[in-house]
């Protein structure tokens, strides 16, 4: 009998770590993970260990500023990473293999009141930046109003993207519909990659608020269904566009927020294709539940429940109010991790 891991890949989903940290990354890699994602709050969290104030002090004595630092040392250790994954990527012609590189969310912080026609720019101008010569790397680029304004260019240009922040059906095809026309302008397609970051977990956070009157059947699903449906309408609409390389769901914010959910609640749900990109925890849950996991994704909840979300959830509600909350969880991070950097070069000082 496979182990738990195993049987999640042998089913065809692609498991990503959901961190950076070059322990977790050679472990997870050892386990069969084939990929990892990196954000702030990931890389604020690993700098506040002090496992990493040797490289930072030697930064300060550089001279360089805050925010030279933290994107000095989030360049580092996502580099680090993809030497781990490169195997894979060059494996599978790729891919696989990826990790993935937030742009600066402080565009879209609303403090700073960044006009739209900059943040577009910059976005472009960061893409490329953060991209040159990193053959496994990918550019998440949020799906906020300018992110998806910028997305053809920056894929036009050559760049790998990981679309992030996607609540919703409607920012998936925008997104979609802006990678394909930015691929058509490549001369070629052999190394078009593109994947979609479905944020589950935080849907079922926001009904167990906003629409208390959901059955419990439903209530805890609405994450659940809305990637799935989402999931369908990616598998058709690449179908219909065939390309060398697979432009991929990713199921994101995957680890359960409520106690009484097993952690591996959502790797279940969408077991059997496309990628999971899972917190440490998760995937540790996941090694020693002792499941056997089946293919899931094509398999949607009951007709009942799927009627009952579809007639009392307001998805349009629903996406405005996550992005709203995601654009602040995106922002303060980046605030948190320039602030840890500059308590270092006090400290020292």
């Amino acid at each position: 009998m496979p182990n738990p891991i195993e049987s999640l890949l042998s089913v065809g989903t692609k498991l990503w770590l959901d961190s950076i940290d070059p322990d977790l990354v050679l472990s997870n890699r050892a386990i069969g993970a084939t990929g990892a994602t990196s954000n702030p709050i990931i890389v604020a969290d690993l700098l506040a260990t002090g496992r990493f104030d040797e490289r930072i002090n030697q930064l300060i004595a550089q001279r360089l500023d805050d925010s030279q630092i933290a994107w000095q040392m989030t360049d580092t250790m996502v580099r680090d990473a993809e030497e781990v994954f490169l195997p894979v990527w060059k494996e599978t012609g790729g891919d696989d293999g990826y990790v993935s590189f937030e742009l600066d969310p402080l565009l879209e912080d609303p403090e700073l009141n960044t006009s739209h026609a900059k943040r577009v720019s910059e976005y472009i101008r960061l893409g490329q930046q953060w991209s040159a010569g990193r053959r496994n790397r990918m550019i998440k680029v949020p799906a906020t109003h300018a992110g998806l304004d910028a997305l053809e260019e920056i894929v036009a240009a050559g760049v790998t993207v990981n679309v992030t922040l996607i609540f919703s059906m409607r920012q998936y095809e925008q997104a979609r519909e802006a990678i394909w026309r930015g691929a058509q302008r490549r001369e070629n397609l052999d190394d078009f990659k593109s994947v979609y970051s479905i944020f589950v977990s935080r849907l079922d956070v926001y009904t167990e608020k906003a629409v208390p009157g959901l059955s419990p059947a439903a209530q805890g699903m609405v994450g659940i269904l809305n990637a799935k449906r989402i999931w369908t309408e990616n598998q058709r609409y690449w179908a219909e566009r065939p390309t060398p390389l697979r432009q991929e769901i990713v199921f994101a914010s995957t680890g359960t927020k409520k106690p009484d959910d097993p952690p591996w609640k959502y790797v279940a749900a969408f077991a059997g294709s496309d990628i999971q990109t899972n917190p440490p925890a998760t995937n540790d849950a996941v090694a020693g539940s002792g499941l056997t996991f089946t293919r899931q994704v094509d398999k949607l909840p009951p007709i009942e429940v799927c009627e009952e979300i579809d007639r009392l959830v307001d998805m349009e509600k629903l996406e405005d109010t996550l992005m709203e909350e995601g654009i602040a969880k995106f922002a303060n991070p980046q605030k948190k991790l320039l602030k840890l950097v500059g308590g270092k070069r006090q400290a020292i000082s």
